[in-house]
């Protein structure tokens, strides 16, 4: 017989878990001291969002589930925003919350809150242990459902429940394969429709990332030579310095990308997510012809109505559809597409002014690091600059918030990101707004000896919001706001910080943060004038003018 949370640990370990991220609570009591005696790492972080965070960088980095933990009451609705984030976001998560005894959950009790009934609106599937001999098939379906289905999967475990006493052990842990794949018949269709197109296009997602078929992405694409942009979580599926790469898409202004799609007729989509760029923006009268590669049955939507359907792992499917495939030359139209968004970031690489243009300090970050080296970005104006410009080489390399944009993320995201990938550079992008949101965390990173820098693009708003209300109404309202003083705020946390007065400091102040090791802090003032001056050029600029 053995305690329901030694149970409940068991078969955490049973499934591969490494970290457990999280904040421990009354209701956990018997739940950590189980976990004390495990070969599990405890993660104790700031603030229960920023556990959910971690857990869901560890699924994208891993493809293996993260767990995070919180209490009942205000530690599980703490954690929503981040679940709620994996959970549109496609990163496999299990979130594990205490709850009261079940004596309580019929009437008002201290903190007491229908915890299953609010999570089950964001996750794949969750329960309630109600028993501790169900632990074992709750555990399993949890983390088959979030591996297999990824995104965000819940369960709860009262606390009464958790002290009780069972004669269950782990279920035993077979190989599956879950391997689907198109019939030939329709690999043969896809070809032919393929050949027939005088101007096709490849819209690669994240999708691609999370069947790890990027090495066949790459091959498709030289075989055949389609051009092909990727989606902002996309990037670094296919590397942004081959000449078959376009760019990034996921603006809502019409970007010189658009241009391609504009004159596309065929729009080949691998492992693409509606939720990543909904196809209003790319095909807004539905007339594209539309090939659907991914894992999963396409969303309903009267501007995506695929002509034809390959369904199946990722990988597998264009390892088949390749000896179906014919070279063709790149068009020029393409490349000169490639060439435009090239330019905006090359223009302004010697630029000395300050504040900082953002693509200067994007252009330095990328001098800075290598190839497999981590970005982090979090949400806000930032991010669009990153996702339309920062180029990408290799999967993984960039990760941000996309599905719910949930600002807060970039910091506990590093963590994670340099927990798993030590031998890599890794620098979360914020914004002043953003960082603040989960600044807390500052003490997590400094308390695991992270190597990581935290760039803050500061202009003391939250300067996206400025960019939408200045491109609806052309005035700004309830934006502005004071912020402290970083270098002094980063030091009181026994981290460095390093405040950036000419742009011509910028990159080698990073480079000296990134080979001193440490947390490093780097606040940097940014020109965000150029957000408008962007919707402006692309507002006035046509398709024709590509040249």
């Amino acid at each position: 017989m053995v305690k329901a949370s030694d149970l409940l640990i068991q078969c955490l370990e049973n499934e591969g878990v490494e970290y457990i991220f999280g904040i421990p609570g009354e209701e956990t009591l018997d739940l950590t001291d189980s976990l004390s005696r495990s070969k599990i790492k405890f993660i104790v972080t700031r603030h229960e969002q920023s556990a959910a965070f971690m857990a869901d960088v560890y699924g994208r980095l891993t493809r293996k589930p993260g767990v995070c933990l919180s209490t009942l009451g205000p530690g599980a609705t703490n954690l929503i925003t981040g679940v709620a984030n994996a959970h549109l976001d496609r990163a496999p998560l299990v979130a594990i919350t205490g709850q009261a005894g079940l004596e309580k959950t019929h009437k008002e009790a201290h903190q007491y809150l229908n915890i299953v009934e609010a999570f089950r609106e964001f996750t794949k599937w969750n329960s309630s242990v109600t028993r501790a001999d169900f632990i074992p098939e709750i555990v399993s379906k949890a983390f088959e459902i979030a591996r297999i289905r990824p995104g965000a999967t819940h369960i709860e475990l009262p606390e009464d429940i958790a002290a009780e006493q069972t004669d269950k052990v782990p279920l035993v842990k077979k190989p599956y394969s879950h391997i689907h794949m198109p019939e030939e018949d329709e690999l043969r269709r896809s070809s032919m429709l393929i050949e027939a197109a005088e101007m096709p296009v490849i819209l690669a997602g994240n999708g691609v990332i999370r069947d790890d078929a990027s090495e066949e992405l790459r091959k498709f694409v030289r075989d055949t030579g389609i051009p092909i942009a990727t989606t902002f979580m996309g990037k670094g599926a296919f590397p942004a310095d081959d000449e078959h790469y376009i760019g990034s898409m996921g603006i809502k202004d019409r970007d010189h990308i658009m241009c391609g799609f504009a004159r596309a007729d065929l729009v080949i989509c691998i492992g693409f997510d509606h939720i990543e760029y909904s196809p209003r923006f790319w095909n807004p009268d539905g007339s594209k012809n539309i090939i659907h590669i991914h894992s999963d049955q396409h969303e309903v939507d009267e501007k995506y109505i695929p002509d034809l359907s390959l369904v199946g792992n990722i990988r597998v499917s264009l390892k088949r559809l390749i000896p179906f495939s014919k070279r063709r030359e790149i068009p020029e139209y393409f490349s000169k597409i490639r060439k435009n968004m090239e330019k905006e970031l090359l223009d302004l690489m010697e630029d000395a002014s300050f504040p900082m243009k953002p693509q200067k300090i994007i252009y330095d970050i990328r001098q800075a690091l290598e190839r497999e080296d981590i970005v982090i970005s979090d949400v806000g104006a930032h991010k669009l600059w990153i996702g339309r410009l920062y180029p990408a080489y290799e999967p993984n390399t960039v990760q941000m918030s996309n599905g719910l944009a949930s600002m807060g993320f970039a910091l506990p995201g590093a963590i994670t990101a340099k927990l798993l990938r030590p031998e890599h550079k890794v620098v979360a992008v914020v914004g002043d707004g953003g960082f603040l949101m989960n600044v807390q965390e500052l003490e997590t990173a400094v308390r695991l000896r992270c190597d990581i820098v935290i760039v803050i693009f500061n202009d003391a708003k939250f300067g996206l919001i400025e960019w939408h209300e200045k491109k609806k109404f052309d005035a700004s309202f309830g934006i502005d706001f004071l912020n402290p003083d970083f270098v002094k705020l980063a030091e009181s946390f026994g981290a460095h910080g390093v405040r950036i007065e000419k742009a011509q400091d910028f990159r080698p102040q990073l480079q000296n943060a990134l080979n001193a090791g440490g947390v490093w802090l780097m606040d940097v003032r940014v020109d965000y004038s150029e957000n408008m001056k962007l919707t402006e050029k692309l507002s006035n600029s046509f398709c024709g003018e590509i040249r």
